[in-house]
């Protein structure tokens, strides 16, 4: 009517995100399990990681194997929080987005994500780690081309999919081609091992029985 204010323009919502892909719980333990494999292979540790981040990695790859993978997961991020103390060698990129620090407490709405509805949260995390798993699947063909490990047919997965992660964003086809790589890894690349030649630590004696001079 005239006189009437304008009404603003009508918008239209914007879409939902897309559905978090639901993983299997082994193959989300394969993706950490495999880079964290590569990067104790790394040229920072001189050949001989210390025992402190074997022993967690070696547990994992034990509960892997055993079918238990949420003991897998337990020791992973044991050993991503230890790759996060400033007492080891700093890793390179990309294999530093293993490392997982400890933060200092802080109120939640301090966290940028915290205002975003649950499915943006969730689809928004679901992105970093897709990130995150295409800089190491291409870092580690880059590492295996530098250190006699044959990753050659693989290497064409990772291009594969980072144009997926563009095209289609984070979905099976993309995870089909990075696991094509860390499957290679667990069977092409040999299991850090711990300095070689040193010796254990003595045992403690036994104490004293009763009525030992």
């Amino acid at each position: 009517m005239p006189g009437a204010p304008n009404r603003p323009p009508e918008s239209t919502p914007p879409p939902p995100p897309p559905p978090v892909l639901a993983e299997p719980l082994d193959r989300k333990v394969l993706r950490r399990l495999a880079p964290s494999r590569v990067a104790l292979r790394l040229d920072a540790w001189k050949g001989a990681p210390s025992a402190e981040l074997l022993t967690p990695f070696d547990k994992a790859e034990s509960a892997f194997d055993a079918g238990d993978f949420p003991g897998a997961l337990n020791a992973l991020d044991l050993l991503s929080v230890r790759f996060a103390e400033p007492r080891w060698p700093s890793l390179p990129e990309p294999f530093r987005r293993l490392r997982v620090p400890i933060p200092a407490p802080m109120p939640p709405h301090w966290d940028p994500d915290h205002a975003l509805a649950p499915a943006e949260r969730e689809a928004k995390r679901a992105r970093r780690e897709a990130d995150d798993q295409l800089a190491l699947a291409a870092g580690t063909v880059a590492w295996a081309a530098e250190h006699s490990v044959d990753l050659n047919d693989v290497g064409p997965a990772v291009e594969e999919a980072r144009a997926l992660l563009a095209t289609e964003g984070v979905g099976a086809p993309f995870y089909e081609r990075i696991d094509r790589v860390w499957d290679a890894v667990r069977t092409r690349v040999p299991r850090p091992k711990g300095p070689v030649g040193r010796a254990p630590p003595p045992a403690a004696p036994p104490p004293a029985e009763a009525g030992e001079a």
